[in-house]
Formats: C-alpha cells, structure tokens, sequence
C-alpha cells in the first residue's frame, strides 16, 4: 500500500491544481494574490517585481540573461511556479519566441496593492467586545487540545471524553484512506496509512486533514475555491484579535463550524452575535510545510539501553508511542516505556518503517537531548534499522506446487508455460516439480485440462 503523502507542501499547490478559469476568480481577491507572491521563490519574486509594471511581453531568451549560468536551474524553478500559478502566462510572439506575460488580474490587483496598500478581509470586533477574549497563550491551547481531541475520534472514538460535532459524511471524508471500513459491528481499524498519517509532525498531519476536506467539499454543496480562498483569507487575519460572524457568508459560516472542531478558529458567542478567533493553525496556513515555524517542544528521551522517557500529559502522544514501542507505565506527566524488538515487528507488520520512526524519535526529542548529537543514541537508531532488515530478509511469495506429472513432456510444457508468464519460481526436473506464482494458478489449471 502506498504511503501517505502530502500531496499540496502549501496552499499553493492546490491553487495551482485548480482549472484555470478557477485560478483566474480567485486572483479576483489583492490578498489571495499577495499570499501567491508570499508564497514564491525568492527568484520568482524578483521576477514578478521586475515585470509588474510592463505591459508587452517578455522573451523567454531575455529573462534567461538576469541570471548567471549557475543560476539557470533556479531560475527554471521559479518560471515553472510561475506557469503552475497562472501568474505568468507563456504566449508566442510573430518569431515565434516563446514569451511570457503576466496575469491582467494578478498583475492589476498587485499594481494597486503595492500603490494604495490594500485592504484586509475584514474589520476585528472593537476591544469593548461584550465577551473576555482569550489570549493568544490560551488560544494556543485550545488549538493543540481541540487538534488532539479530533485526531483521537478520528482513530477511535473510545479515547476522548468529548464528541465533537463533526457529521458522519464528515468523519468519514477525513478517515478515507486511513481507517478500514468495518465489518459485522467491528470497530474500524488503522490502515497502513493510518499509522503512518499519526507519525507525522501536527503540519503535515494538518494538510493532510485540510486537503481531505477540501477534496470533499462538492460533495456537501461547497465550491472547493470558495473554500481555498476563504482559508486563504483566514491566514491574513491577526492572531488574537475577535472577527464577527455576521460579516461571513452562508458557504463560510458553515466551514467556520468544522474549522472550530479541528482548532483552527475559536467561536465566541457574545450577546448580539457571534464571534470567531483564528488560531495559529489557521494563520500558518498559506506558509509551506518546510517554512513552518511552529515547531512543538520535543518530549521524549530514549537511552542506550533502549528504555524511553516521554514527558507528556497528552493521551495522544501515549498512543502514538504505543505504536512502536512497549508501554510500561504511566504517570500524570510522565510516560515509561521500551523499544522491543517485539514492539518494532508489530510496527513494521503495519506498514511503519524504521526510518519514520527514527525520524519520529528525533523530531520529538526533549530539548535536554534535542541539542546533543545524535538526539538519539546511535546504538538505538541502528538497532531500528537492522531489527528492520532482518525481518525483511525473506519475501513471501503466494505459490503453488505441481507434482506427479504422467510424462515428462506435460511436464515441460507447464515449465514452459509458466516461465512465459514470468511465473516460474523453481523446478526440479529429475523428480519433475515445480512451484509457480500464485496469481497463476487459475491459468495453470486450464492449461492442464486442455493438455488432456
């Protein structure tokens, strides 16, 4: 089974995946085009500056001279960015030279950005709001408690103590491909993407959320690019600062309500209206995935001798680390376990590979460890490694073994038949055996009967 991947590093490339007529309503919005600019290599940056007030095209020859010939890799970088977004748009001049010229929509929202300033999405509620507003500390908080939360119901609904509000249809769009349908009344279990979806750092695992529920959004009525813009827009609000409900649309007022139960935004309700706070989940998200920087304080100290500390209240984190690993104790902030050879076979048996876990142990080292080099003991990081060769030293292959053949030269022709097919694993031509591929077994059999 493949492995989870993030498919979009940021929101740019879900933008740049959309139709192009799509990709030209949403540079209707200055600030979904600033965040484009925001979001572009440094040289396609340059690029976009330098041609934002020109009208005619510009060769793709005379572009070429801006860079030094060892910049030429970058600078094919930033042209194909820009031709994913659309910002750029490659037309042919009499020559037939290719050109590019910039986006009339971008192009005109970005001239009046840069000379006006812009605007903002909307107006933050005055300080004299009816209701306390939480701080940006107890924002913080609510985002990782909610994020936790969700991500225990989304891998078993026995683990948390609060349901949230989350439809059906809806969970299953964010489960899909992470938990097994299940059967007869069983609980559904974790797929092989699904251990390794708990594994990944909370931004990765973030975007894999938000593409999922972008991906879904048709079947619940909603435009994916209203929906892509409005969180676009929610990365320019300002952390902290309280947004009425009342300025939103109805698509909006309903994504506001799921965003709230993953932690992305806070809701308020105050004596007249609704309120709702962007947490920092949602303003990092027009940053990429490699820029994030909100990165977690690590928890875990692993020893020589394979024993692992992780100093977390978070039940989360206790059953993450149950994935690999043999859980002895717990504490209230605290969490005693061990690395077994036994624990890692089971993790491997899943789908979890000793790198993920490596990396994993690394990412989340305590900070005590987190300076030293290696974070975690060599002897450990190598034993996951080779406990990891060892198991796959032997491949398993589905077979099946033909034997008391009536003449060696039915014997011969099934050798022959097999070996076309790729099929053939072994023969034993003096006792006339020999074992083929499972998957052929159903041909071999006909090709028996129409040898009789």
């Amino acid at each position: 089974m493949p492995q989870v991947r993030i498919v979009a590093r940021n929101f740019m490339d879900m933008v740049a995946a959309l139709p192009a007529a799509k990709l030209d309503k949403l540079y209707d919005s200055s600030f979904i085009c600033e965040a484009v600019l925001r979001s572009l290599p440094p040289l396609a940056k340059k690029y976009v500056l330098q041609m934002l007030f020109l009208d005619s095209p510009l060769t793709a020859k005379s572009m070429e001279e801006w860079v030094l010939p060892d910049g030429l890799s970058k600078h094919k970088v930033a042209i194909d960015r820009l031709l994913q977004l659309r910002v750029f748009m490659e037309v042919n001049d009499r020559k037939k030279e290719p050109s590019y010229k910039m986006n009339q929509k971008f192009q005109s929202n970005m001239q009046k950005y840069l000379t006006t300033g812009g605007t903002v999405p909307r107006e933050p509620m005055p300080l004299n709001a009816a209701v306390r507003l939480p701080s940006v500390g107890e924002l913080e908080t609510y985002a990782m408690e909610q994020w936790e939360c969700f991500l225990l119901q989304l891998i078993n609904s026995s683990q948390v103590d609060k349901s949230t509000s989350f439809s059906s249809s809806m969970m299953r769009a964010f489960q899909r491909g992470l938990l097994n349908s299940s059967r007869d009344n069983e609980a559904p279990r974790l797929t092989e993407n699904g251990f390794q979806f708990l594994l990944m750092e909370t931004n990765a695992q973030l975007w894999y959320i938000i593409r999922e529920y972008i991906s879904s959004a048709e079947e619940r009525g909603m435009d994916p690019t209203d929906l892509i813009s409005f969180l676009l827009e929610l990365s320019f609000h300002t952390l902290g600062e309280a947004y009425s409900v009342n300025t939103l649309t109805e698509v909006q007022r309903l994504a506001i309500k799921d965003l709230a139960d993953l932690g992305l935004v806070k809701y308020l309700q105050g004596r007249k209206e609704g309120l709702f706070m962007p947490t920092k989940l949602a303003t990092n998200l027009s940053v990429s995935l490699s820029d994030a920087s909100s990165r977690k304080e690590g928890f875990v100290v692993v020893e020589t001798n394979f024993r692992m500390y992780a100093y977390s209240t978070s039940r989360l984190h206790c059953e993450i680390l149950r994935l690999f690993s043999r859980i002895e104790y717990q504490l209230p902030n605290l969490i005693v376990g061990a690395i077994t050879k036994e624990s890692l076979y089971n993790a491997f048996e899943n789908g979890i590979t000793a790198e993920q876990i490596v990396s994993f142990l690394q990412q989340n080292a305590h900070p005590r460890v987190a300076e030293k080099m290696p974070s975690v003991p060599e002897n450990v990081t190598d034993q996951i490694r080779l406990w990891e060769a060892d198991r796959n030293r032997v491949e398993m292959t589905p077979s099946h073994l033909y034997e008391d053949f009536p003449s060696k030269d039915l014997f011969e022709a099934c050798c022959d038949f097999a070996r076309d097919y790729g099929c053939l694993l072994w023969q034993d031509t003096k006792k006339m055996r020999l074992i083929v591929k499972g998957e052929l077994h159903q041909q071999m059999r006909d090709f028996l009967r129409g040898q009789r």
